[in-house]
This record gives C-alpha cells, structure tokens and sequence, in this order.
C-alpha cells in the first residue's frame, strides 16, 4: 500500500524532469506528508482535438480515484491504491487502465515496518526514495466524475481524482512491507502516457514490463505518523 509520500519539487522542476508542454499547475507547495484526498501534481498526455497533436500536461488530480459511474464521491478514500494484479479487470480501474493513465511525481514515500518487541507489536516509520534521489515516477490512473448535483454549465462540476499502483514488494523491500508503489522508469515513461494504447492485453504487456524498484529505506521519527505534521524534517533519520 502507499497511503503517505513527498512531493517537494517546484512546478518548474517537474515540467523540465517530465518534459512537460503545458503546465495547468501555478505553484506548488513542498508538502513532506502528502496524504489520501490533498490535491496532487500528475503528469498525462492528451491528444488535441483539433491539431491531432499529442501534449504533456501537468496538471492537479484529488488522491482517492471516483470512478466516472459513481454516485458521489464518498468512495475515493478506499481508492487511493489499485492493485496491478487485477487494475485491468476491476470495474473501478479498468476503463482508466485503458484510456487515463499518468504519472505522479515523488521524492519518496513512507511505509511502517512492522517490529515485535516484548511481545507488543510496534509500527517503525521508513522513508523509502531513489539511492541518487531523483524523482520517483509512480504508476496511476486518473478519473473525470461529473458531479450529478451541479449544473452542466458550473465549473465546478468536474472532479478529476487520481489513485497510484501498488505491486508486491521485492525482498529487498518485503520486510518492511509487503507491497511497493508500482514505478515507470523514464524509459517507459511515453509508452506508459501513450493514449494509443488501449487494449487490456498491451496494458498488461506495459505493467508487466515494469522492473523491480531499487531503493533506499531510511528509518524516520514518529512526526509522520500525524497528517497534521508537514516539513522536511519529516524525512530526517531517526
């Protein structure tokens, strides 16, 4: 699962990182403790209407995806992770597997090793991000849910919401937990956008591609175990 990360590059940062070719996104504050439902940067590619032209866009989705059928928008907090055993089959997932992927940029994120002392069970936080700290990449999809109370013609009527891929962790990683933020390498970043490409099967053929993650984890203190806590602080070891 990844239920927290950081995000703690400028606007300018991510559109030169993702070769961005038009940003929707102002700025951007660093947040150390990224959290279900806050407004996140994502990176899509979209085709124009008119010119045919593909674009990458940076743009902001809410985490916790609201698939486009729904209701209301109350399910969203049990959306922020889709697993990529079944995201090309879950009715929740599979039409955004198909036609709505993107990329949600991070430093790293957060996990709790589980620790058995003097037979209670402690939850040690771990900071896990790139060995050079470069930007990590995570696999997501996103949604458009109309909102059905509000008029056609309201701008808020919209919500664009986002939820990130989640794989089984490797044994590198497995000890701290049994599941691992799916992640695009930049290789793999255009075909992963690519609008073209639709079909359940080639969808499956592009998770598949994804390798392991190698990362580093770094044991931090307990400040993150609050929503309420935010700064870079957050990620200093224990």
């Amino acid at each position: 699962m990844c239920g927290r990360y950081v995000m703690a590059r400028a606007v300018g940062d991510l559109v030169a990182e993702f070769d961005v070719d038009e940003t929707l996104v102002e700025s951007l504050e660093p947040s150390y403790n990224v959290a279900p439902t806050d407004p996140v940067p994502i990176v899509l590619d979209r085709r124009d209407r008119e010119t045919k032209n593909l674009s990458r866009k940076l743009v902001t989705a809410r985490w916790g995806l609201v698939p486009s059928w729904a209701k209301d928008a109350k399910g969203a907090a049990r959306l922020i992770n889709a697993r990529r055993e079944t995201v090309t089959e879950k009715p929740s997932f599979r039409k955004a597997a198909a036609q709505r992927r993107a990329l949600v940029p991070a430093d790293g994120y957060y996990e709790w090793q589980k620790e058995e002392t003097g037979g209670k069970t402690a939850k040690i936080p771990t900071y896990l991000h790139a060995p050079s700290e470069d930007v990590l990449a995570f696999a997501a999809l996103f949604e458009n849910w109309p909102d059905p109370s509000l008029p056609p013609d309201d701008p808020h009527r919209w919500l664009r919401t986002c939820t990130i891929i989640t794989a089984p962790a490797s044994d590198a990683l497995g000890h701290i937990h049994d599941r691992t933020p799916l992640m695009v390498p930049r290789d793999l970043w255009a075909d992963w956008l690519n609008p073209e490409i639709t079909s359940e099967g080639d969808v499956r053929s592009l998770i598949d591609a994804m390798p392991e993650p190698h990362l580093v984890p770094r044991v931090v203190g307990d400040l993150v175990n609050s929503v309420r806590n935010n700064g870079p602080e957050l990620i200093e070891p224990a």
